[in-house]
């Protein structure tokens, strides 16, 4: 009952979902930013590993299986870095097993050390092609953080709101015009078998240059070409694949790809060693725990456990009156991510922002199918057309992210990246930066 209460799901309806899963085991999931993007993930992600446990499918045969992979060199270079410079990360001070004990730093996190100096204010930034002012909420904090840094280099295809921040922008080339190493495809044995060096197929426009180049001769004029091959990325890459047995000429000649043979092992924790021990986990004990003291060690609930989202009815119930409806958010499958909405052949599919909301809903509130609709949270507003989904409960809406481009084949307008969005309003058009 208590999942019922939270949820708006019947009781009975949960039950029958967990009978189904056990009922046709075995099963899979495939789970990105839907899960990921929240106060809650964590002990989500979690949860969803401990059902993998309690249904025996984790690494099994239908299940989500750990493939083989083609035998390479390590090339992230974690090891180089000093363990009280890792303990600097922006982030780990507040979670300690999140992203940044892992070398990652969260947005927000990023955001709030270069605004309010904790756990210090970074002073400088290189981007490569990352949006992050459209791509991660509160666009305009996002923003007066970029202006907090002394020093922005932004290397993109396209001219974009994050770019327009930096003090200089390169030109790096796209996928079809520099090479590129693919070790692996992850998604069957077949895929992650091939090792392929996509060849270019177009020149690159005006002075631009793949960013891989730009990284090692970065490196090169910093003092640290011993750590990239001096200066070498064909080096580097046969470094990587060294112990694959396949040569950077043998890609070059066959450009469709090489395949390295590869046996899928199912349940490689319970492979035995020498020593007649199972393989096990990467855990304390080796074995899948239920219950981690890591996380009652840092003051966080041991087993998986739900928490309410910060800004929901239930944890702001002061808000409620104000804004009663949950915002959530679902890309559309015309574009990725941020970009391609100045491509007319994909925006004439989806010409404006949309938001999804039940006909009950817009019906109470007078609102007609297409009309232009201010969705307001307590941190700013946008604009977007309707779009009835009867599948969404009465009380969620469901916003896209992302809209900035302009489409000038299809006069479509572009949108400012933070601030009141009109639905005639024009900010910038896509515009490929040639030189340097």
């Amino acid at each position: 009952m208590a999942a019922q209460e939270v949820t708006g799901v019947p009781a009975a309806e949960i039950e029958r979902a967990a009978q189904v899963l056990w009922d046709h085991r075995p099963v899979a999931f495939y789970t990105w930013s839907g899960l990921e993007q929240h106060s809650g993930t964590t002990q989500i992600i979690r949860a969803i590993n401990v059902l993998y446990a309690l249904t025996g499918c984790l690494d099994a045969p239908g299940g989500n299986v750990l493939f083989t992979s083609v035998p390479t060199n390590p090339i992230a270079g974690a090891e180089l870095l000093d363990p009280a410079q890792r303990a600097n990360a922006i982030g780990v001070g507040d979670r300690p097993l999140g992203p940044a004990h892992y070398g990652f730093v969260t947005g927000e996190d990023f955001y709030t050390a270069m605004l309010e100096g904790r756990p210090y204010r970074p002073r400088a930034l290189v981007t490569f092609g990352s949006n992050l002012l459209m791509a991660h909420g509160d666009s305009g904090r996002g923003r007066e953080a970029l202006r907090a840094l002394d020093f922005q280099v932004h290397l993109d295809l396209f001219m974009c709101p994050t770019a327009e921040q930096a003090d200089i922008v390169l030109p790096v080339t796209g996928a079809f015009e520099a090479e590129g190493l693919m070790i692996g495809f992850e998604v069957s044995l077949e895929a992650e078998s091939l090792v392929q060096l996509r060849a270019p197929l177009v020149p690159p426009v005006g002075e631009s240059r793949p960013d891989i180049e730009v990284i090692f001769d970065l490196a090169v004029r910093l003092g640290l070409g011993d750590r990239f091959f001096g200066g070498s990325v064909d080096a580097g890459w046969a470094h990587q694949l060294a112990p694959s047995g396949v040569a950077l000429e043998q890609l070059r000649a066959r450009p469709e790809g090489v395949r390295v043979p590869l046996e899928t092992r199912h349940r490689k924790y319970a492979a035995i060693d020498a020593g007649g021990a199972p393989a096990g986990f990467a855990t304390p004990t080796g074995r899948i725990e239920l219950y981690v003291e890591g996380f009652l060690d840092i003051g966080q609930p041991p087993v998986p456990t739900f928490t309410e989202p910060a800004l929901s009815p239930r944890s702001r119930p002061d808000l409620a009156r104000r804004f009663p409806l949950v915002l959530t958010c679902a890309k559309t499958l015309h574009f990725c991510e941020t970009q391609h909405r100045q491509v007319a052949s994909l925006r004439r599919h989806v010409p404006d922002p949309l938001v999804e909301l039940h006909p009950d809903t817009a019906a109470a509130r007078g609102i007609g199918e297409g009309a232009w609709v201010e969705i307001t949270t307590p941190k700013g507003a946008v604009r977007a057309r309707a779009a009835f989904n009867v599948s969404l409960a009465l009380d969620v809406v469901s916003g896209q992210h992302g809209w900035f481009e302009a489409c000038e084949e299809l006069d479509l307008p572009g949108y400012p990246p933070s601030g009141r969005v009109a639905p005639t309003s024009t900010w910038c058009s896509a515009r490929r930066p040639a030189t340097r």
